[in-house]
């Protein structure tokens, strides 16, 4: 019987671009016979507000300078969408078709946002890309799957994006260890023990 694994994602958040990618790689890699589940987690409904573009850019950057991460190349501020719910609609209807499915829509989203510089809360950005996966384009309305992955994230107390679930036991952002150094500047590294023990934990 397959394993399923769940991931609590925002599509706008860079840590979760590069983490979901490399835990997508490892398990391929590894051929692992696991369903990875990717569900909506919107932290602009965590915090009342979409990040700032600038923000985001400064997250790319320490991304970028300090562990020389590629997957921003396209990234465009003067494209950074006002919402990201119609996108969750469109991984929510996406998931509903299949793991696979639900996956290869899930990183074609945030290819699409951080790697080509499109703007996400376009309804004809998201049409292309539903059809390119063979789906209808998504609506503007709040998909009850996307409300109830919110409402069931709360209820285990997720943590933020990405947080990985193998069952009840949490791994939280388990490819990158994130901190502060003394005067409050971010500081990233590659978590590879976390990575490891989350890929551990999934595989059985």
């Amino acid at each position: 019987m397959r394993r399923r694994l769940e991931v609590f994602a925002d599509i706008t958040c860079p840590f979760t671009h590069v983490g979901l990618k490399r835990v997508v790689a490892q398990l391929d890699e590894l051929g692992a016979d696991v369903d990875l589940v990717v569900r909506a987690w919107p932290l602009e409904w965590v915090n009342g507000e979409m990040f700032d573009a600038e923000a985001i850019a400064t997250k790319i950057g320490v991304l970028h300078d300090q562990l020389g991460v590629e997957d921003f190349t396209g990234f465009d501020p003067s494209s950074w969408p006002t919402t990201s719910i119609p996108a969750l609609n469109l991984c929510a209807a996406a998931a509903r078709e299949g793991t696979a499915k639900g996956i290869a829509v899930a990183l074609d989203i945030r290819a699409a946002l951080f790697e080509r510089g499109a703007d996400i809360a376009d309804p004809a950005v998201l049409a292309q890309i539903a059809a390119d996966h063979g789906l209808d384009a998504p609506t503007v309305d709040v998909d009850p799957d996307v409300t109830a992955d919110f409402e069931d994230g709360q209820r285990r107390g997720v943590r933020g994006s990405p947080d990985f679930w193998v069952g009840e036991t949490e791994f939280f952002c388990p490819a990158l260890e994130l901190s502060h150094d003394a005067s409050g500047a971010l500081v990233a590294d590659f978590d590879p023990d976390g990575l490891d023990a989350f890929i551990s934990a999934a595989v059985g």
